[in-house]
């Protein structure tokens, strides 16, 4: 049944999926070998893609080692890469073939190669003669950041619920507390809004897998009792109309790369705001810093969050975009909703002020060739505590660009 709105009220719904998500152990192995590829050159150049099916991992895509070392590094990358598959795998809980997936067991191939030296030229300032010596971003494209003043983290509620929701289904499975929890899970919320407001949660859904032969009841009764409600109740916008729709097929335990293949980089709108601001398409995991994919999504969200903690606006949409090799950021540009409480083009020009959006400015004020990419693989890219494009301290360097 559809909810009958009154007028300016609107539904907005974002989902979310657990660290045993097909896709999210995709993204986690590919992130994870990055990690590595990193630990040995901190400038090493990555592009890995997993695939996950029926009790089996296939990693492939380019790693660039530059340097001395460069032979005896890509040598340690083709001998580790199924240790971390499998070390990543055994982590999130698939330990039994019964899940879709056995981190002991399962088939492995590894396709990594070298990176394109036509890339990497470009990349490390070797190419044209006009931009020589200067870092080159590592693609073109167009990557947005998005903030709003609805929640603590400055992120739209839908995906931070969604998340969260997640997040205490995983501490439950993990901690044996609820132990016919398996690891495939997703999730989804969808909120009421009245204008720009969140009123209250209109729908929760959660499908989670879990062992053969327990009751729906009991499945239904303990995901609404043990975790919807001990997350979503202090928010104060579950109500009496709430509905809880939870594993809506009525059974799931075939699951995991079982149930449905996970492929690297196919839950770009998890990653991100939920749905909430546009996404320019390209995918996080497995790429390092050099992609601004990744390194330039990163700043954007950075400078939305500081522009609206500022209290520039009540919600901010930035974009950036960039030519593959050219050391600058190709445009810039800000979109607040009407909601701004400063002249947009003030803003803009805060920004340029503020912000170093070349592609080695971001590596460089991000810090992004020193993170543990893995951690921002489940859960969410934005919103969490520890990644330094969450923080908000150019507010008063922004303030002052303004007012000056």
């Amino acid at each position: 049944m559809v909810s009958v709105l009154s007028n300016n009220h609107t539904l907005f719904t974002s989902e979310s999926v657990g660290e045993g998500h097909p896709d999210k152990l995709c993204d986690q192995i590919s992130d994870a070998i990055l990690d590595y590829a990193l630990s040995l050159d901190k400038n090493a150049h990555v592009a890995c893609e997993t695939f996950a099916t029926t009790n089996f991992v296939l990693v492939g895509g380019e790693i660039g080692f530059y340097g001395a070392d460069a032979a005896e590094n890509a040598k340690k990358i083709a001998e580790n890469a199924e240790k971390i598959a499998r070390t990543v795998a055994r982590e999130i809980g698939y330990t039994d073939e019964a899940f879709g997936l056995n981190a002991d067991t399962f088939e492995f191939v590894n396709k990594i190669h070298a990176q394109s030296a036509d890339i990497n030229q470009g990349v490390v300032g070797t190419g044209l003669d006009e931009y020589k010596g200067q870092q080159g971003a590592g693609d073109q494209g167009l990557m947005f950041g998005f903030a709003c003043n609805e929640t603590p983290e400055l992120m739209p509620c839908p995906i931070i619920y969604s998340h969260q929701l997640l997040l205490k289904a995983t501490e439950l499975r993990k901690s044996g507390k609820i132990k016919w929890l398996r690891p495939d899970a997703k999730s989804q919320v969808t909120v009421e809004y009245d204008g720009h407001k969140p009123v209250k949660i209109d729908t929760v859904v959660i499908s989670h897998q879990h062992d053969d032969g327990i009751s729906y009841d009991e499945i239904k009764n303990t995901i609404i009792n043990e975790i919807i409600k001990p997350v979503l109740e202090p928010t104060g916008l579950l109500t009496s109309e709430t509905k809880y729709l939870i594993n809506p097929t009525g059974k799931f335990v075939t699951g995991g790369p079982e149930g449905d293949a996970g492929l690297t980089g196919r839950k770009i709108i998890v990653d991100t705001y939920g749905g909430m601001g546009r996404h320019g398409g390209g995918a996080f995991s497995g790429k390092d810093p050099s992609k601004v994919d990744r390194s330039a999504a990163y700043m954007a969200r950075y400078i939305a969050k500081n522009v609206v903690a500022a209290g520039f606006a009540d919600a901010a949409e930035i974009q950036l975009s960039y030519a593959i090799g050219y050391p600058y950021p190709v445009s810039i540009n800000v979109e607040t909703f009407g909601t701004e409480t400063v002249e947009k083009a003030k803003i803009i020009s805060a920004i340029k002020k503020v912000f170093d959006c070349t592609p080695a400015g971001i590596e460089k004020t991000l810090d992004l060739r020193n993170q543990t990419y893995r951690k921002t693989a489940s859960y969410g890219h934005f919103g969490r505590d520890g990644f330094t494009w969450e923080k908000t301290d150019k507010v008063d360097a922004l303030k002052a660009a303004v007012n000056a």
